[in-house]
């Protein structure tokens, strides 16, 4: 699906990418991860042609960003920016993009209306896009970056600003198009979110690709544990024993009431963990995972491995 080969790219005498390598294979949705200023808008626009890199070669289902109406016949693409045309409704932002794109007339209405329903904004389609809420003006940037009915969707920090139910409705959208059929390649410098749906992930550190892989790979690269708090109505020593004994638990501390669970999510992950636990014939009155502290994981990464 997507593939760059010894990448370096600037803006003058700065170079933000250098010698990146990416190949990813078809059927992925992939996350590029790392701090502010790591280069991942840079290479979004590399990838969309806004870029040209001084060295290397991309493609992306074949094609070069150096051919865009060849490229974004097959590609979407929802920028960082959160910019309107004055007084524009929803649906003629949509119509009005999709007309660039030299769709006809007599498929616009047709296509402007199937990518308002995808994203959940049929109804407020004729609504001025100046009176929509920060996640309502997300997911119509999403509807106009799918409306022409791309391969692929590239996405530049579709998550940044929204609120957390908004970021919950974001990332639902995201995996019902993964379900589609569409490729994603988002960027984002949260992985935890985003691993709930993708199945590749490349970290950029200081204009670096530092690691990539499927979403096991990368765990245990970062060496992340994940915690998880457990009560038992029926705890016994017979009962911690199993748990402990479970391949990927790493270790098992128990408290007055609760039980909590290290465990290696490369190796076990949080559901399953809970299968086998109901499985050696507990009780479970609570359940709840801690959210990963991917920072410090991150940090333990780069740090030291990039000049």
């Amino acid at each position: 699906m997507l593939e760059l080969r010894g990448v370096t790219a600037g803006y003058g005498n700065q170079l933000v990418l250098r010698d990146v390598d990416l190949v990813v294979p078809d059927h992925s949705v992939v996350a590029l991860l790392g701090p502010n200023g790591a280069g991942k808008s840079t290479l979004m626009n590399l990838m969309t042609g806004l870029l040209k890199p001084s060295r290397g070669a991309i493609s992306i289902l074949g094609t070069s960003p150096d051919r865009p109406d060849e490229l974004f016949q097959k590609v979407g693409y929802c920028g960082g920016f959160d910019s309107f045309p004055p007084g524009v409704t929803g649906a003629e932002f949509i119509s009005m993009y999709l007309s660039v794109h030299g769709v006809s007339r007599s498929r616009i209405e047709e296509l402007t209306l199937k990518a308002l329903e995808r994203v959940g904004l049929l109804e407020a389609g004729n609504r001025k896009v100046a009176a929509y809420s920060k996640g309502m003006r997300q997911r119509v940037r999403l509807a106009q970056s799918i409306a022409h009915e791309p391969s692929v969707l590239i996405l530049d920090e579709p998550l940044n600003g929204l609120d957390p139910m908004a970021r919950a409705e974001t990332i639902d959208l995201f995996r019902t198009i993964a379900r589609e059929g569409l490729h994603l390649i988002i960027s984002s410098h949260i992985l935890h979110e985003l691993s709930q749906f993708c199945t590749r992930i490349g970290i950029i550190e200081a204009g670096q690709l530092v690691a990539q892989g499927d979403v096991k790979e990368i765990y245990r690269t970062l060496g992340v544990q994940r915690l998880v708090h457990v009560q038992l109505t029926n705890r016994s020593d017979g009962l911690v024993a199993g748990i402990k004994a479970i391949p990927g638990v790493a270790t098992v501390e128990l408290d007055t009431d609760r039980i909590a669970i290290r465990i290696r999510e490369d190796e076990l992950a949080v559901e399953e963990l809970l299968e086998r636990i109901h499985a050696l014939g507990a009780r479970i009155q609570m359940f709840q995972p801690e959210a990963m502290d991917m920072e410090t994981a991150f940090m333990k990464l780069t740090q030291g491995r990039v000049a």
